[in-house]
């Protein structure tokens, strides 16, 4: 009888097995398809009537066949002054919690904080940046105030990211480097870190295409207009971005072909966030590839 029971226990066990199996590659299958038809909606909207001149022409209000020039470089230059703030602090943060904090309540509730800071919504940090640099500094909507306000944003998420990607790191590998005499730092520069670079370099990727892409904290820091230059560094010029720029247009714009500078506008969008994340991750994957060699 126990051996009909163990075989009876075995046989229910792999069909269970069996069937959770065929449920989680269903599940990842539907929602390989979801983000296909996602991106190839967007993009065959606005890919077949993209050229290059959208790419660096000047807005335009009235008239049709206006451009993206300025609000483009300003998302690249916006997303360049946030990753600038953010990265070293978050880094730097995530590494302390990770290795040098000490685990008591203090750190416990520290931790509770940046969770609950990294789902924030966005719009309360635009209204903090708003309040920082358009009122006590009185500088108005600019790029600085975007860039930072980004920043502060991101800093949570790419702190909490950084901190598990650490903590993940096998102990053993760490008890090697000691064994060796290498000192803390030395430890975490050339053993800890190299180890945990994907999950970093994920979280990077995150909140870099969230920067990219939002567009309540620009709305708010940096203003619904450019400077009328390509190429403007001044850091107290206004910035709207490329995603502030498509929510004008679909929603406000007054020109004839709005609609046509939607769809081109959101299908660059998209395409500049899967090229940041192959910016990031390709080094990272080649690296891999050759040590793995």
């Amino acid at each position: 009888m126990n051996g009909f029971a163990s075989t009876k226990h075995t046989a229910r066990a792999q069909r269970n097995n069996k069937i959770a199996t065929i449920g989680f590659y269903t599940l990842g299958a539907l929602v390989m398809l979801l983000i296909f038809w996602l991106l190839f909606t967007i993009l065959s909207k606005g890919l077949p009537a993209l050229r290059p001149d959208f790419l660096i022409k000047q807005p335009e209000e009235i008239d049709a066949g206006g451009g993206i020039g300025p609000v483009l470089f300003n998302s690249f230059y916006i997303l360049f002054i946030s990753l600038f703030i953010s990265v070293p602090i978050g880094l730097g943060a995530g590494i302390y919690m990770a290795e040098y904090a000490p685990d008591n309540k203090f750190t416990g509730a520290l931790r509770i904080c940046v969770e609950s800071l990294s789902s924030v919504p966005s719009i309360v940090f635009g209204m903090l940046g708003l309040a920082i640099f358009a009122e006590y500094f009185d500088i108005g909507l600019t790029i600085l105030g975007g860039g930072v306000s980004l920043a502060l944003l991101n800093l949570p998420m790419l702190a909490r990211v950084t901190e598990e990607a650490v903590r993940a790191v096998p102990g053993e590998i760490r008890e090697a480097g000691y064994a060796l005499g290498m000192t803390k730092f030395h430890v975490i520069r050339t053993v800890v870190l190299p180890v945990a670079m994907s999950g970093i370099v994920t979280g990077i990727c995150l909140v870099a295409g969230r920067a990219f892409g939002e567009s309540a904290v620009i709305i708010l820091t940096a203003g619904l207009s450019t400077s009328g230059e390509m190429w403007d560094f001044n850091l107290f010029s206004p910035g709207e971005t490329l995603a502030v720029h498509l929510w004008y247009v679909q929603s406000e714009a007054i020109v004839e072909d709005a609609r046509q500078i939607a769809d081109k506008s959101a299908a660059v969008l998209v395409f500049v966030v899967l090229f940041i994340n192959f910016v990031f991750r390709f080094p990272l994957w080649l690296s891999n590839r050759r040590k793995g060699h």
